[in-house]
């Protein structure tokens, strides 16, 4: 795909995006060195400037990797933000079936690898969440950062740290919602009880247990096809008003059914 010249409004985001196509549609492959900046100025008609702003942002992002003197070669074609934003179009019942896998695994590698340093921050971030009350988004998301930071695994850690983000948003909405349920008190201190007791089975069931109440909750809250279908079979047997039609036998014969006296 070739590049286009920026429009002058956003010329970062302008040119970031159009790096980022070249990235994901396969343009540049992982290992090849982009273009340099004087090349890219002068395919995009923008400044160095902005195009070495650009490449700032996705060697943040971790598409881009710059390597002093031999230029800016492509670290990644998977965009972690395409990823971040179907995170964000998905409802919360698909972000609690997410946080259910996450988290009960990191509850069952968490008792089976806490130390004292995890144990201290596991009831820290527990105080915190009964000072700051049961409807304390960022409380409950620092608890379960912990439960998840117990599990010693870096990649699980940086995984869940990914789509803290994305829960975190689920979690301020859900939780100022009316219809939904206060954060369970008890039920986090039975995880964490069990993390203590080094009970890897007994931590997986209660992270399970823990978010069972708000996948309840929300799946009532959205089900909108329940009432309708309740009602279906009224709407398909309406209440007779003649004898005819509760005797399937004797309406097949009308010389009987228009006499009932006759039947009795």
């Amino acid at each position: 795909m070739a590049l286009r010249a920026a429009g002058r409004t956003s010329l970062v985001d302008s040119v970031v995006e159009q790096l980022r196509t070249q990235l994901t549609d396969g343009e540049w492959a992982v290992g090849d060195r982009i273009p340099t900046e004087h090349e890219l100025a002068q395919q995009l008609g923008v400044g160095r400037n902005t195009v070495r702003e650009a490449v700032r942002v996705l060697v943040h992002a971790g598409l881009l990797e710059s390597r002093q003197g031999n230029g800016t070669f492509v670290r990644s074609t998977a965009d972690p933000a395409a990823v971040l934003r179907g995170v964000r179009h998905a409802g919360a019942a698909d972000v609690l079936e997410l946080r259910v896998a996450l988290e009960a695994e990191a509850a069952r590698l968490a008792a089976a690898r806490r130390d004292t340093h995890d144990l201290l921050r596991l009831r820290a971030a527990l105080t915190t969440l009964r000072e700051e009350g049961d409807r304390d988004a960022d409380a409950d998301l620092a608890f379960h950062l912990a439960v998840v930071g117990a599990t010693h695994n870096a990649a699980f850690v940086e995984v869940y740290r990914f789509f803290s983000a994305q829960v975190h948003e689920v979690l301020v909405e859900a939780l100022g919602d009316g219809e939904m349920p206060p954060v369970d008190i008890d039920a986090h201190e039975a995880l964490v009880a069990a993390i203590e007791a080094a009970d890897p089975e007994t931590a997986e069931r209660q992270a399970r247990e823990l978010l069972r109440a708000p996948m309840e909750t929300v799946a009532a809250l959205t089900d909108t096809s329940a009432p309708a279908n309740s009602s279906a079979p009224s709407n398909t047997s309406p209440p007779t008003k003649t004898p005819e039609s509760t005797s399937p036998t004797e309406s097949s014969s009308p010389a009987e059914s228009t006499s009932p006296t006759e039947n009795r």
